[in-house]
């Protein structure tokens, strides 16, 4: 084996976000294509909630406002 050491791995965190945006966008078009703006809107808003659901639960503040009312008290 070689002993050498091991160099730090390359750190794709830009590159997966782009792709993830790039992916929304095609799948945005062909949910408006197929179904029409209301599903599109829809799914919007659910990533939206998914991603500010994220962001409270690893207590992080968006950088751009909320679009939902936050939750104070987790029980409730």
């Amino acid at each position: 084996m070689d002993n050498r050491p091991v160099g730090a791995a390359p750190d794709y965190t830009n590159a997966a976000i782009n792709m993830l945006g790039i992916n929304l966008l095609w799948i945005f078009w062909v949910t408006w294509v197929l179904w029409g703006i209301i599903p599109v809107l829809m799914i919007a808003f659910a990533v939206n909630r998914f991603v500010e659901y994220v962001g409270d639960t690893r207590g992080i503040t968006p950088v751009f406002g909320r679009l939902s009312r936050r939750r104070t008290d987790p029980q409730a």
